[in-house]
């Protein structure tokens, strides 16, 4: 009997983009639709609420995509909540490439270059409808700010925080890494 190899892992590409980059909008369309199929309502007027600037430097922002083969499959941003925090937006994962820890390296990412950029703390929310990304906030460490034994539509949205330890400045802006 033959041994069966393994196919070799993916190999992903880590790019900080603008928001006008073309690879972005296929992600937030695939966001917005969903966001309007669990609430009920057109989510991408909130989607396009906050100004594309909060999304770049030199407001402390940042836009950043995993590519798998030069296509977006990935990605997430942080904007600048306050002088020491980094509110992360726009977590998601391509309906296709879900199931694969990819949200994870994207929250991992972001959270490496906000602590390198001086951000000591990371809020974000989620909604009520979105017990994914409630799960994967609480798999990766960050704090609930609000009673987890509630059912979450009598809150809203979901606050969370995590502490992020002092990092050196980062250089890179893109990088390779493979993943499993």
């Amino acid at each position: 009997m033959t041994a069966v190899t393994p196919p070799p892992p993916s190999e992903l590409t880590v790019v900080h983009v603008p928001v006008s980059d073309a690879r972005v909008e296929p992600l937030l369309r695939e966001l917005g639709d969903e966001y309007s199929v669990r609430y009920g309502k057109d989510a991408h007027a909130e989607l396009a609420c906050y100004p594309d600037e909060e999304f770049t430097a030199p407001l402390g922002g940042l836009l950043l995509l995993l590519l798998e083969h030069g296509e977006p499959v990935a990605g997430g941003a942080f904007r600048r909540y306050d002088e020491t925090t980094a509110e992360l937006k726009r977590i998601w994962t391509h309906s296709a490439h879900r199931r694969r820890g990819l949200a994870r390296r994207v929250v991992s990412e972001l959270e490496r270059e906000a602590g390198a950029r001086g951000y000591r703390r990371i809020y974000l929310t989620t909604g009520p409808r979105q017990p994914e990304a409630r799960g994967l906030y609480l798999a990766t460490g960050y704090t609930p700010l609000f009673d987890t034994a509630a059912d979450p539509e009598t809150i809203g949205p979901l606050p969370f925080e995590k502490r992020l330890p002092a990092q050196p400045p980062s250089g890179t802006h893109t990088r390779k890494a493979a993943t499993a």
